[in-house]
């Protein structure tokens, strides 16, 4: 019995010794921000960033792959500390948590097969059949702009390229940094492109992707605020950015 008992205070120990201080919710099926590798590792632009801040604020940290639809609930029921999963701060999502500064902004687009002579406005995508990951600003975005458009809701971006692909879809709208870099860069992506410009109406798409924090967890969200600038003013946001983009992604 002794045994038994001084086995179980050393289990309990080594668990809390190694336990991480934060718990971050992840993604990881939205490249080039988050995915996850052949060997299982989860590796991505937001992943980089998760970790440097995680540096800056001397804690350790734990990434939690957490499927979309249930990453806000995981949130709150204490499941992780915090999303970096490029959440775009939104005054709904307000409602259920608060978030940080933004940390990169990024327009929507539309992306459709080359040749197919389609129309980013609600009168030209009218009748058509869009593609849309659920639960994101771009499904409120269509609903609220293009009412004349059938919607096909998929639980990751990969789904809906998938039917694109098979022509199930007339066109996915979604990032136009996660449609490029995750799609249209890749082989899978041979025959796609974009059409039209870039969409961005503040009341859907908010002022970019924020970190999310339980709703009072002033201590944190301050923390992970002056991690933010910390970053950008090392140069240590710069150099991640660098390894996956061409441009400035945090924005104006």
């Amino acid at each position: 019995m002794k045994r038994l008992v001084l086995a179980a205070a050393l289990a309990g120990f080594a668990t809390t010794a190694t336990a991480a201080d934060l718990k971050i919710c992840v993604e990881g099926a939205y490249p080039p921000f988050s995915e996850v590798t052949p060997s299982g590792e989860i590796v991505g632009f937001d992943i980089d960033i998760a970790n440097a801040l995680c540096g800056a604020m001397g804690k350790s940290c734990e990434m939690v792959q957490t499927e979309w639809d249930g990453i806000i609930p995981a949130l709150i029921e204490g499941k992780c500390d915090a999303i970096i999963a490029s959440m775009s701060i939104t005054e709904e999502r307000k409602k259920a948590v608060d978030f940080t500064e933004k940390y990169y902004y990024t327009p929507a687009k539309f992306i459709g097969r080359e040749g197919a002579g389609l129309s980013d406005t609600p009168e030209g995508m009218k009748g058509k059949v869009v593609g849309v990951q659920r639960g994101t600003i771009h499904q409120d975005y269509m609903e609220g702009k293009f009412p004349g458009v059938e919607l096909r809701l998929y639980g990751t971006q990969d789904e809906a390229y998938l039917d694109l692909q098979a022509g199930r879809v007339d066109a996915v709208v979604a990032d136009s940094v996660a449609m490029d870099y995750g799609f249209l860069r890749t082989d899978a992506g041979k025959g796609f492109a974009f059409f039209g410009g870039d969409h961005y109406d503040p009341a859907f798409h908010g002022p970019g992707a924020g970190i999310a924090v339980r709703k009072d967890d002033d201590a944190l969200e301050a923390a992970l605020n002056k991690a933010i600038k910390d970053i950008r003013a090392s140069g240590e946001y710069t150099a991640i950015a660098n390894k996956y983009f061409d441009f400035d992604v945090y924005g104006s």
